[in-house]
């Protein structure tokens, strides 16, 4: 199926490094510090849907890093029905920011697959993450070194799925779409956002979303290693 392919890009959270357990760890660490008495699985049931929408706001330019940062606590605080102050909000953002990158708990399956690809493919990332963090998330977690190129949408000045973060990418590689496969999460970012300058794609079902005929679905990174 990607027999031509001789360059993988991964996304990052989501796919490899596992956002949704370092950053209910984070928050478990810093609502503690500012005694806040939250149930933190309360908490957690409307973040993680309000974070996603604020995710794609952000990707659509319809929001900044700022209001995103801002805007998913007060918004989660709101629904739970406990007041905290702005000034509260925007110190929880920041702890947020500087604690998340210290938790370094991977997709399972992640290390293994990495090890298998790295001596038949070159291997980059491609994310929509901060830039402050994402180069921490992959260091603390030990697996920095498989990657070749890291390309980060601040640094690009657009987001995925926006077909100048795909072609920058390819240019740094310098490999062509069609020896170049991405592996991501998000069904419009990583597999729409390649497939539209080119590249293949494997779309890995990090969120149990139905069944598509856009490209092969994997449910556990381990397959990987029975199609490449």
């Amino acid at each position: 199926m990607f027999k031509a392919v001789t360059d993988i890009f991964f996304d990052l959270d989501h796919t490899l490094w596992d956002f949704e357990k370092n950053s209910a760890l984070t928050f478990q660490k810093i609502l503690k510090e500012k005694q806040l008495e939250v149930e933190l699985d309360k908490f957690l049931d409307i973040y993680v849907p309000i974070n996603l929408n604020y995710w794609k706001l952000y990707r659509e330019d319809r929001i900044s890093k700022s209001e995103l940062r801002y805007q998913r606590l007060k918004r989660t605080f709101d629904k739970i029905n406990v007041h905290v102050s702005d000034e509260l909000i925007n110190m929880l953002a920041d702890d947020y920011i500087e604690n998340l990158s210290s938790f370094t708990n991977l997709f399972p399956h992640t290390q293994d697959v990495l090890e298998y690809l790295s001596p038949k493919y070159r291997l980059h990332i491609i994310t929509n993450g901060f830039q402050e963090i994402q180069e921490k998330k992959l260091k603390g977690s030990k697996i920095h070194h498989y990657f070749d190129q890291i390309i980060n949408s601040e640094t690009a000045g657009v987001k995925k799925p926006h077909p100048y973060i795909f072609e920058l990418a390819l240019e740094k590689a310098r490999v062509s779409p069609k020896k170049a496969l991405m592996i991501g999460d998000s069904l419009e970012a990583d597999i729409m956002g390649a497939q539209s300058v080119g590249l293949h794609a494997l779309h890995f079902n990090a969120h149990s979303e139905p069944q598509h005929d856009l490209c092969k679905m994997i449910d556990s990174l381990i397959e990987i290693k029975s199609i490449l």
